[in-house]
């Protein structure tokens, strides 16, 4: 690549964070044409960087060039105006908006914005690319897709041809990511210069053209993507040998421990999330969940923990001995008394499963505090639980009793899995457990899932990852508009007929036993 200019060129960037040195020096080289796979663990400071190039954060030290001219960006708008746009993992539309009103809010212009105008501009931009987007529909009336390919849109109609995309396919079907994938083709044939933050190593080897690397916020090198492969890529991530294989261990003992009969749940608004859903969970055993967003998942986990109220239907929580107790009724707490445990990673990972403001200890105290004996807290358990997960999920942090927000979002995910996994449940319900993760921890979590189930708990896995879902469950059950459009056996399942049964109803329901 040297024998042609980079649109851009990052030299002796540094940014801290208090005493956390997120970026260190680091010399990144972007080029027009071509597809750049950013990757590195939890905290290496991939965001950070990508921030300081789209104007949300500004650089400590160091000098940025667009088309060799240094240029100094304090502000998205600076960014926007240098030809630079970024698409958040979280979309930042207004759903009662349509898709043209989305696109161009915020633009300046003399008189009243031309609509129609505006339409077509759009319509010329998705011919050109490839975009399936009706400039006329609602953003709430739309799948997840294609309100990523509105925040695409919309950074293309503003002139962006430097483009950021954080973690693209983190909830997109096989189809849907396909679809991604050939316009992101189509947009790098034309000239424009493509940054990836992802940490699917199988869609980097597959999409990108040059992979770049850092390291606790280090550069540490790059070079073409057919040069290298998932495990040298990962070696260089993380510094040393990682075996990439997930166990799959045969089921122990397998019997029936919850079982959902007939269950239905509707939102406070009236729509349906879950429609007669039934299907049984066994000890011993990793039952995986999937389904596009925003499909029943989190509803069907938030009703089996008592925290969803239900419309109708039945969950039942089947003891060793064979008898039953209805868990639909009863609060969060004689629900956990049982040994159920909601192990739930929401986006808002410090407003429902930790509290940012306190220190490691201190959450982990947060699953234990009804268990003391006497009137006084007992913090030494909590303590020494949070140095096992800081050691164990190699979380990064200066110390215990750092407060959780001072943390990477990936590490406080591990706080939180690691923390209701030490909780010994029978019943282990765990959405999203390794969103946002870093292939290392990632790999971390899977282990520590599979220990869960070699112990006898059953386990029901929520994730966005079909390979992973087929390679760590033993069944999977397919989600598709709140309903079971089947469950497959996780051993010989094939990913395609998994993703259509994730879009379409109709796949022959196999048999649970």
């Amino acid at each position: 690549m040297d024998n042609k200019n980079a649109a851009v060129k990052m030299r002796n960037i540094s940014k801290s964070f208090g005493t956390v040195k997120a970026n260190d020096k680091i010399w990144l080289d972007i080029y027009r044409g071509e597809i750049l796979a950013l990757l590195g663990e939890n905290g290496s400071g991939k965001t950070t960087l990508m921030n300081m190039l789209s104007g949300i954060y500004f650089p400590d030290e160091g000098e940025i060039f667009i088309d060799d001219k240094e240029v100094v960006i304090r502000s998205p708008k600076d960014a926007l105006n240098l030809g630079i746009g970024m698409i958040h993992q979280h979309f930042k539309l207004v759903d009662v908006l349509t898709a043209t009103e989305n696109i161009i809010l915020g633009l300046e212009g003399k008189g009243r914005l031309d609509l129609k105008a505006a339409a077509k501009k759009i319509r010329e931009i998705c011919d050109a690319y490839g975009f399936d987007v009706d400039p006329d529909q609602h953003i709430y009336e739309m799948s997840v897709s294609q309100k990523q390919t509105v925040e695409i849109v919309k950074v293309l109609y503003r002139g962006a041809d430097i483009l950021i995309l954080d973690e693209p396919t983190a909830v997109l079907t096989p189809q849907e990511t396909d679809k991604l994938f050939a316009v992101l083709r189509n947009m790098r044939d034309d000239g424009k210069a493509i940054v990836i933050i992802t940490h699917k190593m199988h869609e980097v080897e597959e999409l990108s053209d040059r992979v770049a690397v850092l390291r606790h916020g280090r550069f540490i090198g790059d070079m073409p993507t057919k040069d290298t492969n998932a495990q040298e890529m990962t070696n260089m991530m993380v510094g040393h040998a990682v075996e990439l294989n997930i166990d799959r261990p045969d089921p122990v003992d397998p019997k029936p421990r919850i079982e959902v009969k007939n269950l239905t749940v509707r939102s406070i608004d009236g729509i349906v999330k879950l429609d007669d859903v039934s299907f049984t969970a066994n000890s011993g055993e990793i039952l995986g969940i999937a389904g596009i967003s925003g499909c029943g998942q989190k509803e069907l986990l938030e009703a089996i923990a008592g925290l969803q109220p239900t419309e109708s239907g039945s969950v039942s929580y089947i003891k060793d001995d064979g008898s039953r107790e209805e868990l639909l009724g009863k609060d969060p707490l004689s629900i956990a008394d049982l040994g159920v445990v909601l192990s739930f990673v929401p986006e808002d990972r410090l407003g429902m499963g930790l509290v940012g403001n306190m220190d490691l200890g201190d959450n982990m105290m947060l699953r234990s505090f009804r268990k003391g004996k006497s009137i006084f807290t007992d913090r030494k358990s909590p303590r020494k639980l949070a140095e096992n997960v800081v050691d164990e999920l190699e979380v990064v942090t200066p110390g215990i009793s750092t407060p959780v927000r001072r943390l990477s979002g990936g590490n406080v995910q591990k706080v939180l899995v690691g923390r209701e996994i030490a909780s010994a449940p029978t019943v282990l319900l765990t959405a999203y457990a390794v969103r946002g993760l870093d292939i290392n921890s990632s790999y971390t979590i899977y282990d520590l899932i599979n220990r869960q189930k070699q112990k006898g708990v059953a386990v029901i896995y929520v994730g966005e990852d079909l390979d992973v879902l087929l390679e760590l469950c033993d069944r999977i059950l397919v989600l598709c508009g709140g309903k079971v459009s089947g469950i497959v056996p996780g051993r010989g399942a094939k990913k395609r007929e998994v993703g259509m049964m994730m879009t379409k109803l109709g796949g022959e329901k196999a048999d649970e036993e």
